[in-house]
């Protein structure tokens, strides 16, 4: 095991203990949920604190199973506090895959290098031995330099057969709509 495999699975024991420490982590079922919460979700805090004061001063309006407006004060709390929490973690998550992938870019990029070198020193005689090597990397590498990756999505990109033409069709030109007048002399 890695160095970095070490690191990895001591951050992803971290990132449980602290999916532990945080309250009221609501899990979604499906992946659409935020969307369907996100309407009620964006009702003003001032707003959701003016029903809080009208709901305890007017018993007309409490319903029996309504929040109580501390409950609904201390999620308006928790929403606060914790907001800014999920944009950290969001932004360290886009840095964490920047790093992930400039870490393979630059291992690629001296990869590639090495490669095209390779291939042009196998081609002399002196370096003949390097051949086998040339091969082995070019099948590793795979059709025209691509990986897995980008074969599957060159393979959509490029459609199956080619789209149909629309039928060509040849008309006479239009006669005009009124007639010519000539002269005569």
């Amino acid at each position: 095991m890695s160095v970095h495999n070490e690191t990895a699975l001591a951050v992803l024991e971290g990132l449980k203990a602290l999916k532990q420490k945080i309250p009221n982590l609501v899990i979604p079922v499906t992946k659409d949920e935020r969307k369907r919460l996100s309407a009620a979700a964006s009702v003003p805090a001032e707003f959701v604190e003016r029903l809080a004061v009208a709901v305890e001063t007017t018993p007309r309006l409490v319903r029996a199973q309504a929040l109580r407006p501390d409950e609904s004060r201390d999620l308006m709390s928790y929403a606060e506090a914790f907001g800014p929490v999920a944009d950290e973690i969001e932004a360290l998550a886009g840095f964490l895959r920047h790093s992930v992938t400039a870490a393979r870019n630059k291992a690629g990029a001296e990869a590639l290098t090495t490669y095209a070198l390779a291939q042009r020193l196998a081609a002399r005689p002196d370096h003949a031995d390097l051949a086998p090597h040339v091969a082995d990397m070019r099948r590793a590498l795979g059709p025209k330099g691509l990986g897995a990756k980008g074969r599957r999505a060159k393979a959509k990109a490029e459609p199956s057969e080619p789209p149909a033409q629309p039928p060509v069709t040849t008309t006479a030109p239009a006669a005009p709509a009124t007639p010519t007048p000539t002269t005569q002399k």
